[in-house]
Order: C-alpha cells, then sequence, then structure tokens
C-alpha cells in the first residue's frame, strides 16, 4: 500500500495516508512520513488494536500552497477491551518539499 517517502498533496491527505498505515500496521511508512526533528527512533504499533474508521473533524492551512497545517480527527477502534475512538490536532509542515507529521497540537 504505501511505499518509498509520503508524497500527499495536502496535510489532510498525509493524515489519511498515515491512518492507513496505523490500520495495516505499516511503522515504516510512518516513521517515513514524520518529521526529523521529533521522529521517534523506533515505533512499536500494538498488534491487538484495530482501526476501524476515520473521521476529519477540522483542517487549517494543509494546502497545495501552505507549508504548514493541522488536521483535527477522530479515529475509532477496537481491542482487547471493546471499542474507543481517540481525538487529536496534528500538526504538519513541509520538510524538503514534502508533507511530514510534526506533533500534537496541545492547547
Amino acid at each position: 500500500m504505501h511505499s518509498g517517502e509520503a508524497q500527499a498533496p495536502t496535510a489532510e491527505a498525509l493524515m489519511r495516508s498515515r491512518y492507513a498505515a496505523f490500520a495495516v500496521g505499516d511503522a515504516d511508512y510512518l516513521l517515513h512520513s514524520w518529521h526529523s526533528s521529533t521522529r521517534p527512533a523506533r515505533l512499536r504499533l500494538d498488534p491487538g488494536q484495530r482501526w476501524t474508521g476515520l473521521e476529519i473533524v477540522a483542517t487549517e492551512q494543509g494546502g497545495l500552497f501552505d507549508s504548514t497545517g493541522t488536521v483535527e480527527f477522530r479515529a475509532h477502534y477496537r481491542d482487547g477491551v471493546g471499542a474507543g475512538s481517540m481525538t487529536e490536532r496534528s500538526r504538519f509542515v513541509r520538510e524538503d518539499g514534502l508533507w511530514v507529521y510534526l506533533d500534537v497540537d496541545k492547547p
């Protein structure tokens, strides 16, 4: 599904591709689409967590001609305990011309 570098045209498109990578367990893609200053050395995904849906709540900037963007989303999952969801405001920036995930926007 994911190969090479992330080449999403917008921050929202990258958010959607990162969600899909979580859903299929593609840690390499997640690391490659993470900003070099905040990227962890490795990423362990929970094999017992199954991602079941994504809702984009809001976006700010992150378009074709922007250099930064924020995407607020709600991701739904199932795990050994049951169904749940998480909401997050993710910040994205361009690094070497490509959109990458930077971090969580904390109020």
